[in-house]
């Protein structure tokens, strides 16, 4: 058992609040959450992902996710979307599961749950983006493979825009660009590293090409927006032999307008990433502890609310679009 102490909005959470996104109710949103132990079941290993020993108070990081690691689909690397799956912040209040979601005092954390043991110095609002924006990037970088020197493009400027600004940067990008249709938005993402930004609109190629000399430069394009027409443009910024990987695309949507002929020529190879593993979330919290002085994390979590305050973070969060909305516990 966990005591919930700090909880963001992600957009995720946004979007099923105003109906964008369908999911199982009753519920208890929230899953980009931190919090302490305070009681273990009689059979938990007391051993974290990393090996370390786990004790009562120790504040710990958790998946999204719980499933069974021997079935098929976490033996291939992708427990996420293993059978009987269960997902925090998403999963209806029944009367025998609850506790499920950050938005309460508390959280039980289901059995093959992977958990890390955070380092203390960690502040509130970078821990909690951990195992959701963190690890899900954290995907993505293992997705794109070695980013050394390479032209990198992530497109959507949001929550997850800047950790991945933020990781390419440390992983040794060559040039690092970013792309969104709010220009505020790009100047943020110049704090995490990227070189450049671009508005995402019919001027877009003409600023690729003024700076690179092509339309095409681009390595690695990690796609985060979701927005249809930003996946069909990044893509056509991607070098021959290049990697898109796509992980913004979460709710229902059109149909893409591809040509197959360009990928199949190009060699393009497309990669989708929904949620991570076990391995992206000891990632994510290693880069936190590593490198949250060096990039202005704990800045893009407008706190200030409560839990009792609930309904009014959702209102702030869907008017004010911050980057994300934190709930103190």
């Amino acid at each position: 058992m966990v005591k919930n102490e700090y909880t963001t909005l992600c957009r995720s959470d946004l979007n099923t609040y105003c109906g964008k996104r369908q999911e199982k109710t009753p519920t208890i949103l929230g899953h980009e959450v931190v919090g302490r132990i305070v009681a273990f079941g009689e059979n938990h290993s007391r051993v974290d992902e990393r090996g370390a020993n786990l004790a009562l108070k120790d504040r710990i990081s958790w998946a999204i996710y719980a499933s069974n690691p021997d079935e098929e689909l976490s033996q291939r690397g992708i427990p996420q979307k293993a059978s009987n799956l269960f997902k925090y912040g998403h999963e209806a209040i029944t009367p025998d599961s609850n506790l499920h979601g950050g938005l309460s005092e508390f959280t039980i954390l289901r059995q093959h749950t992977p958990i890390v043991k955070l380092a203390a110095h960690l502040p509130l609002p970078v821990a909690a983006i951990i195992n959701c924006a963190g690890a899900t990037i954290a995907g993505a970088m293992r997705l794109a493979g070695d980013l050394k020197q390479k032209n990198i493009l992530v497109s959507g400027a949001g929550m997850l825009g800047m950790v991945a600004c933020a990781m390419s940067k440390t992983n040794g990008a060559a040039h690092l660009v970013a792309m969104d249709v709010n220009q505020e938005r790009l100047e943020v993402a110049s704090l995490y590293g990227a070189t450049l930004g671009i508005l995402a609109d019919e001027m877009a190629a003409k600023t690729v090409i003024e700076r690179f000399g092509k339309l095409n430069p681009f390595d690695v394009v990690i796609e985060l927006s979701g927005v249809a027409s930003a996946m069909e443009q990044s893509l056509q910024m991607l070098a021959i032999g290049g990697t898109a990987v796509w992980a913004g695309a979460t709710h229902p949507q059109r149909r893409l307008e591809i040509n197959a002929e360009q990928i199949v020529r190009n060699l393009w190879k497309i990669k989708g990433l929904h949620n991570y593993n076990q391995h992206d979330l000891v990632s994510a919290v290693t880069f936190m502890e590593q490198h949250h002085t060096d990039f202005p994390f704990e800045t893009m979590v407008h706190g200030g609310f409560t839990l009792d305050q609930v309904q009014t973070a959702f209102e702030y969060g869907l008017k004010a679009n911050p980057f994300r909305t934190g709930i103190n516990i």
